[in-house]
């Protein structure tokens, strides 16, 4: 029986399922029963010498987590007396049995089926009468692995995942990436090492922190070992979601994988892998979700390991995590000395552009670019996930560059219609799919290089998106007045409010006695006549007081003198304060003054606030001009139009 045939002949077995249970839910059932008979199989031909050494050393000093393992031939066992063929000869206690059976399996894998809620969905098929009936159709499948190996099972899994999220595609998006996406990121991702990887006895591990279901693991797997049969392969990952958890780590068990591999929590606030790294990362995080709840763990992380932790570069705002989890994997690439690492990422279009210099989404991009960390970016196109219709790219990470790929950052546009075919039947956003050939064309693209000649296709430096943020500082030209509005306003300032009705009346006399029609262009001429008249009607001011009393009696004049500080130095004016971004390959004197000077002649930039930036402009690099249609081709058009609703308005006279 073909892989395909399996999977289709399990998931037959949920029709048994209908009336009780909703479409969506019957991946809760036949998954972790098609777990549970693959074990079962698995654990068949050392069954009696398990139960005969569990019998002979349940009450011994020695851990059974030590003994089992050794007689069962592999990292899990079960202690019950009952397999699938005892369950289904006795049909009128197949629920305790059966519970039984569950129970008695090792810690390691009862977690699977504790995330499942195993025991929950039995006591349901028990209240439905259809217990015995799903226990019976899966007895009768023979998944031994002298008739369906590790790799097969796997595939025959995948595809069985593959029909429950199809089948739940309202909540797909949240744990299930688009198969030739993943596809897309591993051909890329393995591109450079092709010629490696089909030697023999070659060992790589491969990592996912936002692991899901596997499937970006399983398609990594099945890549290698397509090319490969015989390489040694390490999966590893983690996952937040249980259920998720639940499958992906079945997945790994099934493929004959280390089972603490996969790893439940969340990846920011506790790595599940902390210390390793691998040749080899993939993931696939959640667009746009706020990182709230990690906040206090990962900035205390942040700020006491600085570089030695993962997110030194920065933190981003805490309405996007993305960007953590590329920091992450950054962390997790194998050191260069060790060989080097490579990864790549989902992200939408918010990471390549938001937050502007010093910001923490530009400290992360400005750590990827100057320590030459990024290889490349590709654009997908639209409505290729299954809960969002947003744009995505794929960011290709690596600490090991090909010599011809130092110092640069490849693009490539693969949202446009020649990337794409639109799908016969939208699964909930995901109305565009890659083909084969559509994926072979990217990845081509990607191997070209600076000869692919193609439009789609640009390499950049990684200079090239980089820039300073100048301020440009205009002077301060205010005049000083003492008439009626402005001695109003300025005695109602804040920095006054402290002073008693008699008082103000007191500043007020004092103030009519300086000439009401003269108008000051020095501030200091002009607090010195002021604070003689204070002195001379017995008012007396604190500094702060007298500074909020002369501010208020100032107003803006483009023909008054240039305000200074106590060092003779001209004061800036904030309501004229500008920035500027200056390519950090252009010049910042030569930029100023053919940009900034022509057109403010008094301007100068203040160096203490100049900040280095980064950003991704990927549109405006692939940006096409469309010229608008004519006023004669719009107006034929209205004409259509009107002719068209001016029949129809006839017609309905008649």
């Amino acid at each position: 029986m073909s892989n395909q045939n399996y999977a289709n002949f399990i998931w037959s077995i949920a029709d048994l399922l209908r009336g009780s249970y909703r479409p969506h839910q019957y991946g809760s059932i036949v998954l972790p029963f098609t777990i549970l008979r693959r074990l079962d199989a698995v654990l068949a031909e050392t069954k009696e010498d398990v139960l005969a050494e569990y019998e002979k050393s349940k009450d011994g000093g020695i851990p059974l987590t030590v003994l089992l393992p050794r007689k069962s031939k592999h990292a899990f066992y079960n202690t019950s007396k009952y397999d699938f063929q005892k369950l289904t000869g006795d049909a009128e206690n197949v629920r305790d049995n059966l519970l039984d059976y569950v129970r008695g399996f090792s810690d390691n894998v009862r977690d699977i089926f504790e995330k499942y809620k195993l025991e929950e969905r039995i006591e349901e098929l028990h209240e439905h009468d259809l217990l015995f009936l799903i226990a019976q159709q899966f007895a009768a499948i023979d998944l031994h692995p002298s008739k369906v190996s590790n790799n097969e099972m796997g595939l025959i899994f995948e595809e069985l995942i593959r029909k429950f999220a199809e089948s739940s595609n309202e909540t797909a998006g949240e744990h299930f990436t688009p198969r030739e996406v993943i596809h897309l990121m591993v051909d890329i991702l393995f591109a450079p090492d092709d010629n490696d990887l089909d030697k023999a006895n070659i060992v790589r591990s491969i990592y996912d922190p936002t692991a899901g279901t596997g499937g970006m693991l399983s398609v990594a797997d099945e890549h290698i070992r397509k090319m490969n049969p015989d390489a040694t392969l390490t999966l590893a990952g983690q996952e937040l979601n249980p259920e998720s958890y639940a499958i992906c780590k079945a997945d790994m068990v099934i493929k004959g994988q280390d089972i603490g591999s996969i790893v439940l929590g969340n990846t920011l606030t506790d790595d599940g892998h902390s210390g390793k790294t691998f040749n080899y990362c993939l993931s696939n995080p959640p667009f746009g979700v706020d990182w709230k709840k990690a906040l206090p763990v990962v900035e205390k992380e942040h700020k006491e390991l600085g570089f030695e932790g993962r997110f030194g570069p920065g933190l981003p705002r805490v309405s996007d995590g993305s960007l953590l989890f590329l920091l992450h994997l950054l962390k997790k690439m194998r050191p260069v000395r060790d060989g080097g690492g490579r990864a790549a990422i989902v992200l939408n279009g918010s990471p390549l552009f938001t937050g502007g210099a010093g910001s923490g989404e530009s400290e992360i991009r400005r750590y990827l670019l100057e320590n030459d960390l990024l290889e490349a970016l590709i654009a997908l196109p639209t409505d290729m996930f299954y809960n969002t219709g947003i744009s995505t790219y794929v960011w290709v990470l690596t600490n090991r560059k090909s010599e011809e790929r130092k110092g640069t950052v490849q693009l490539i546009d693969a949202s446009s219609e020649q990337f794409y075919r639109k799908m016969r039947k939208s699964l909930g956003s995901k109305r565009k799919e890659l083909s084969e050939q559509h994926i072979e064309s990217i990845v081509k693209l990607y191997g070209a290089y600076d000869d692919a000649g193609s439009e789609y296709s640009k390499v950049f430096k990684n200079v090239d998106f980089g820039y300073r943020t100048i301020t440009v500082e205009r002077p301060l030209r205010i005049n000083f007045a003492v008439t009626e509005a402005r001695v109003a306003s300025a005695l109602t300032s804040k920095g006054l409010a402290k002073l008693t009705e008699t008082e103000v009346a007191a500043v007020r006399d004092a103030l009519s006695e300086l000439n009401v029609e003269h108008v000051w262009t020095n501030r200091d001429g002009f607090t010195t006549d002021v604070r003689a008249a204070l002195k001379a009607c017995g008012v007396v001011l604190t500094g702060p007081q007298l500074k909020t009393l002369v501010a208020g009696l100032s107003a803006r004049d483009e023909e008054g003198e240039i305000s200074t500080n106590a060092k003779g130095s001209p004061e800036s004016d904030p309501d004229l304060r500008d920035t500027e971004n200056v390519p950090l390959t252009e010049d910042v004197d030569e930029y100023f003054k053919r940009e900034v000077l022509p057109f403010a002649s008094d301007a100068w930039i203040d160096e203490s606030k100049t900040k280095i930036g980064y950003d991704i402009p990927f549109t405006r690099h692939f940006y096409k001009y469309q010229e608008p249609r004519s006023l004669e081709v719009i107006d034929d058009d209205l004409d259509a139009v009107l002719g068209r609703i001016r029949a129809r308005l006839e017609a309905v006279k008649a």
